[in-house]
């Protein structure tokens, strides 16, 4: 924020306003103080300049996951709880930038050109997702169910793509760039279920609690069950306890050493996965699975953790 000018005999006297010029004046410095009064302070050992780039970097984010269709800045700051005057500034900038883009018909934000080029020079990480595309799309136009593709990252399953089918899908489905902790969903189910046993108590400790708040219908005591039932089965099956009326089928990404580095994941009302169809489908996925990664490790070399 500017500072407030004040009169000094030193300097040479501004042009005067005239009345209505001078009512718009005090308005603008009125709006300057409240905003700068009601702007939170950064969080303790963080400064003004980080809680800037955080607020920006969340931006993004945001809109990453609301591609193609984008979002308006009153939108955009209700979901980041920023004051409109902080969206429009940090989103104004982006656009300046080049990393967001505004589209005047519908007055909503998207990702711009520079956050391609910038996909584009981290994508080489991401080389597995991209091998995986065709695949997947084709399962999804196949089976007209949706089909999502998601890495670990940490103790954490991130989504990186979903190709669309023609049956119905939750509002709240997976978005790119959503995350869920390991044993959440199908694919978070799948990837846990793929880790040894230490490994498996060790997430489980870890994202336990957030778990068991934010999730009541998949707690930490379902979820090492499901994971029994998901190693004895080969792949993973989420029976409408994560978003009821829908199941989902998982399926590991595993290097040659059997450490899982994804999964690929398919959503279906209940009434589309009946136990025959269920079985056919975990089938294709494992295929689908075990070829992906062979052409990986093939051509392109061992998938990288993502981590």
């Amino acid at each position: 924020m500017g500072r407030c000018w004040q009169h000094n005999p030193g300097l040479r006297q501004r042009k005067t306003l005239n009345p209505s010029a001078k009512a718009v004046h005090y308005v603008i410095r009125g709006l300057r103080v409240f905003t700068k009064m009601n702007t939170p302070e950064p969080p303790a050992g963080e400064t003004a300049g980080a809680q800037t780039l955080r607020r920006g970097l969340g931006i993004l984010k945001l809109l990453a996951r609301h591609q193609p269709e984008g979002l308006r800045i009153g939108e955009i700051g209700r979901r980041l709880g920023l004051s409109k005057a902080t969206a429009v500034r940090l989103t104004h900038t982006l656009a300046d930038e080049r990393f967001v883009v505004h589209d005047p018909a519908t007055r909503c934000y998207r990702l711009g050109p520079e956050s391609f080029v910038v996909g584009l020079a981290a994508e080489p990480s991401y080389s597995l997702q991209r091998l995986a595309t065709a695949s997947l799309r084709a399962l999804a136009l196949e089976t007209g169910d949706w089909v999502f593709f998601s890495v670990v990252q940490g103790l954490e399953a991130i989504c990186l793509s979903r190709e669309t089918g023609h049956g119905p899908i939750p509002s709240d489905a997976l978005r790119l760039g959503d995350r869920h902790p390991l044993g959440v969903g199908a694919g978070g189910l799948a990837i846990l279920a793929a880790l040894p046993d230490d490994e498996v108590e060790h997430a489980l400790s870890v994202n336990g609690p957030y778990i068991d708040e934010h999730f009541p219908k998949s707690p930490v005591a379902v979820i090492r069950h499901l994971v029994a039932e998901t190693r004895e089965r080969g792949y993973a099956v989420i029976p409408g306890i994560v978003v009821p009326g829908y199941w989902a089928l998982g399926v590991s990404l595993q290097q040659r050493d059997g450490r899982p580095v994804g999964a690929i994941v398919l959503v279906a009302s209940e009434s589309r996965l009946h136990p025959t169809r269920r079985a056919a489908l975990g089938e294709r996925m494992l295929n689908i699975g075990r070829d992906l990664m062979s052409r990986a490790a093939q051509g392109e070399g061992e998938a990288a953790p993502y981590r």
